[in-house]
C-alpha cells in the first residue's frame, strides 16, 4: 500500500499506480473457520472494536459490507498522537498499525463473529509483521481490545483456532489493550468503495468482499456503511 503522497489529493498517475500499487500476489484466500466457543455477553448500545490486518484500506472496506456495522472508520492504533500520520507510520518506527475502529451493534452482530470475519475474509493471521505485497509492523496483525471481556474472547479464541489447527500455521495476531484510535486522513476513508478499479484494490481488497458474501451471507450487505454516509447523518 505505500504510494506517494500525490494520494492525499488525486489518483497518482497510471504509470505510478502500477509502479506502486500492483503487488507481487493477489490476496490470500480466505480460509473456513469455526464460529468462536466464548463470546461477548449480549449488550446494550453501540460497542466499539478495533482490529489491525495490513491495509486498512481492504478491512475497513470488509467491515463496511458487514450487518451490523454501524460505521468502520480507517487510522492508527499503537502508537502516539505525534505519529499518527499516513507517512510517519509509513516508516514503520512508530509503533502504530494500520487499523479499523469498529462501531457495531451488538444486537445485530456479535464481537465473536466480527473476528470470525477478521481470521477468515479480512486478512492472513499467520503472516507476521506483513500482509500479502505490504512488509512492515505497520501492517502487522492486532487486536486492540477495549475491556477485558474483549480481551478473553480474543485470546481464548486465537488458542481454540490454533488448536484446531485451522490455519497451515500458528497465528500471531497480537492481543493487547487499546490506548488511543487516531483516524486515518480523510483521502484514506472510503477508499474501497471510491476507487474500485485502482490496481491495488482490485487486486488484493476486491476479493475479500466476495469471500465475505460467499462464506458470510447473513452477515453481507450489499451497500457499504460509509463514513461520509455516517458523518452527513449524525
Amino acid at each position: 500500500m505505500r504510494r506517494p503522497a500525490l494520494l492525499s489529493l488525486l489518483a497518482a498517475t497510471t504509470a505510478l499506480t502500477l509502479a506502486f500499487a500492483v503487488p507481487s500476489r493477489a490476496a490470500e484466500d480466505a480460509v473456513v473457520i469455526p464460529a468462536p466457543t466464548m463470546d461477548a455477553a449480549p449488550a446494550s448500545g453501540i460497542q466499539t472494536a478495533v482490529i489491525a490486518g495490513g491495509c486498512f484500506w481492504g478491512v475497513q472496506g470488509v467491515f463496511q459490507h458487514t450487518a451490523g456495522v454501524v460505521n468502520a472508520v480507517s487510522g492508527y492504533a499503537g502508537g502516539t498522537k505525534a505519529t499518527a500520520d499516513y507517512q510517519t507510520v509509513s516508516s514503520g518506527r512508530t509503533g502504530h498499525a494500520e487499523s479499523v475502529e469498529i462501531k457495531y451493534d451488538p444486537k445485530k452482530i456479535s464481537y465473536g463473529k466480527i473476528l470470525q470475519i477478521y481470521f477468515s475474509v479480512a486478512h492472513d493471521p499467520t503472516q507476521l509483521n506483513r500482509q500479502g505485497p505490504d512488509t512492515g509492523t505497520q501492517y502487522r496483525s492486532a487486536i486492540f481490545t477495549t475491556s477485558d471481556e474483549q480481551k478473553k474472547v480474543a485470546e481464548a479464541y486465537i488458542a481454540q483456532l490454533d488448536g484446531a489447527k485451522v490455519f497451515s500455521k500458528p497465528i500471531v495476531t497480537k492481543v493487547g489493550a487499546l490506548e488511543t484510535f487516531y483516524p486515518a486522513e480523510a483521502y484514506h476513508q472510503d477508499y474501497l468503495t471510491l476507487h474500485p478499479n485502482q490496481p491495488y484494490i482490485a487486486y488484493n481488497d476486491l476479493p475479500k468482499i466476495e469471500n465475505l458474501k460467499k462464506l458470510f451471507a447473513d452477515n453481507y450487505i450489499e451497500k457499504p456503511t460509509l463514513v461520509n454516509a455516517s458523518k452527513a447523518t449524525n
